[in-house]
């Protein structure tokens, strides 16, 4: 530990050495000082890590899939500059924006109004926190998976970051704030990713060992999921094979690689927890080297800028700004002024703010806030109750639209191609396509797109909801996305239907109901519980 931190009362004071008296023992609140000028470089540290760590990645995003990265990496400090443009950043400074107008406590519906109406574009369960909200689903059924088929993708572990920016040693703090932000646009694992990241920098201001901060963190998610059941298979493998990361990577990517709901029966994989591992894989392996660190993170593939920006920037809160070295110091302050995209905030101005919201949290939690010191008083984690997103749910296949050996699909109407042959579509009220399936629960994809209209949704003969399939937000459409689904059927056999309304949204160009797919779930009778590691 650092000199600067000063552990001012500890542990459990022991009245008599008795038997009868040590019963009365009282404990009382761990505090520790720390001076503002530390704070506000760790925070910096934090936010530069970040930034560095996404440009890194950026080239390399998604282009290994269920395989490392191990094409040459051609990154140098300038292109942090960059980094405006990555949602990794964006989104988060929307919410300090909310806070900014609402307070910290506000409601998450503000949270959620200010992201939706903002100019950025989104994808996956940002987009369906998006779409939910002007649909009127909001928090925390907006993250729910009746209606986010994405709960358990990585979107708010990438977002969560300023919330433990503002925690400082106060890992409950930071829980309650990503329990209620997170469920805007995730749920279960989904949200345990931002949580446990939230811990992993409240933890880290006032821990160098990395070990150890990611096991407080993993404190403050429920040990029976899946999500801290992968972190702590990564610690496993790191203990099993210390000096060989791409051993343990196969190993993981062997038991979960193929745990994935919304891209479910592709390599393509979004999914928090996995994409959380190899973030604590840079980690643990990266051995507080910055260029290891992100270098290992970006390799192992997937969502390779997000995992770097978070492990970098575990860094930059246990070294701070100024232990970064000099040429990515420069970098930064060289756009310190710039603004992020559709936001007010510049690094500058997101590092001042961090620093007053995480005074404000201190005071809050009865710690102090002296001329040039802050006393916090330090809290241990309580993680919320279990949430499973999609228990048991494992892919079985996909059905295109123009499948010429199925006869799943019956239309009834006209159902024209769209222009680029991907999915079919109509207008006309009363128009019908149906979709017979065995299993345990189905989406449907299809466009969300700015001349999309309405259809009502039927299962089994019942009806379940009215679908808006309009989407212009951001100057953004989707294309082969989650239009609707249902899980957790009774197995066998059910049919899905969609009968077009021929209405619309009021800003849609027209009524057009597209659909291109369906993926059919059905329920697992073997897990994860059941693998077991090599250890070769």
């Amino acid at each position: 530990m650092k000199k600067y931190i000063i552990i001012t009362a500890l542990l459990f004071i022991v009245q008599s050495c008795s038997p009868e008296k040590s019963k009365k023992e009282t404990t009382k609140q761990q505090t520790v000082t720390l001076s503002k000028e530390v704070l506000k470089d760790k925070i910096a540290g934090g936010w530069a890590g970040k930034m560095i760590g996404v440009t890194y990645g950026a080239p390399t995003e998604f282009k290994a899939q269920g395989k490392t990265f191990e094409d040459p990496i051609n990154w140098v400090p300038a292109d942090v500059k960059g980094s405006i443009w990555q949602d990794d950043i964006y989104v988060q400074l929307t919410f300090m924006e909310t806070m900014d107008q609402y307070g910290v406590d506000a409601p998450a519906a503000k949270f959620q109004e200010l992201f939706a109406k903002s100019g950025y574009m989104l994808w996956h369960a940002n987009v369906q926190g998006r779409k939910n909200y002007f649909d009127g689903i909001y928090p925390p059924l907006s993250g729910n998976p009746e209606f986010n088929l994405h709960a358990d993708d990585i979107d708010f572990q990438i977002e969560a970051d300023y919330i433990g920016f503002i925690c400082p040693g106060m890992p409950q703090s930071a829980n309650k704030i990503a329990y209620k932000i997170g469920h805007i646009m995730n749920y279960g694992d989904g949200v345990y990713g931002g949580v446990f990241v939230a811990a992993l920098y409240s933890e880290a201001f006032l821990e160098n060992d990395i070990n150890k901060i990611v096991d407080k963190a993993l404190l403050s998610i429920p040990s029976k999921s899946d999500y801290a059941k992968i972190i702590n298979d990564v610690i496993v493998l790191h203990k099993h094979y210390p000096t060989n990361w791409r051993k343990a990577w196969q190993e993981l990517e062997n038991k979960w690689g193929k745990v994935n709901i919304c891209e479910a029966g592709k390599t393509f994989n979004i999914d928090a927890k996995l994409n959380g591992a190899y973030v604590i894989m840079g980690l643990l392996y990266g051995d507080g080297d910055v260029d290891k660190t992100m270098e290992i993170a970006t390799r192992s593939g997937q969502d390779s800028d997000c995992n770097p920006s978070t492990a970098v920037a575990v860094l930059g809160v246990i070294k701070g700004f100024s232990g970064f070295p000099i040429a990515y110091q420069k970098a930064v302050e060289a756009m310190g002024d710039s603004l992020f995209d559709n936001t007010s905030y510049s690094f500058n101005k997101a590092v001042n703010s961090t620093v007053k919201y995480a005074q404000e949290m201190i005071v809050k939690n009865r710690g102090k806030v002296g001329e040039k010191d802050l006393t916090i008083n330090v809290q241990n984690p309580v993680a919320f109750p279990l949430e499973d997103a999609f228990p048991k749910l494992v892919f079985d296949k996909r059905v295109n639209i123009f499948a010429s050996s199925t006869d799943a699909w019956k239309t009834k109407g006209i159902w024209e191609d769209s222009n680029d042959k991907k999915s079919k579509y109509s207008n006309k009220a009363g128009d019908e396509i149906s979709f017979t399936f065995e299993g345990t629960g189905v989406s449907i994809e299809g466009n969300w797109v700015k001349d999309g209209g309405m259809a009502d949704v039927f299962v089994d003969g019942i009806f379940k909801r009215t679908i808006d399939c309009y989407f212009d937000y951001a100057k953004q459409e989707h294309r082969g996305i989650n239009i609707f689904h249902i899980l957790n059927l009774p197995d066998g056999k059910h049919t899905l239907k969609l009968v077009v309304k021929g209405t619309k949204n009021p800003i849609s160009a027209d009524a057009n109901i597209y659909v291109s797919e369906a993926v059919i779930y059905k329920t697992a009778t073997k897990t994860n519980e059941n693998f077991k590691f090599t250890f070769q």
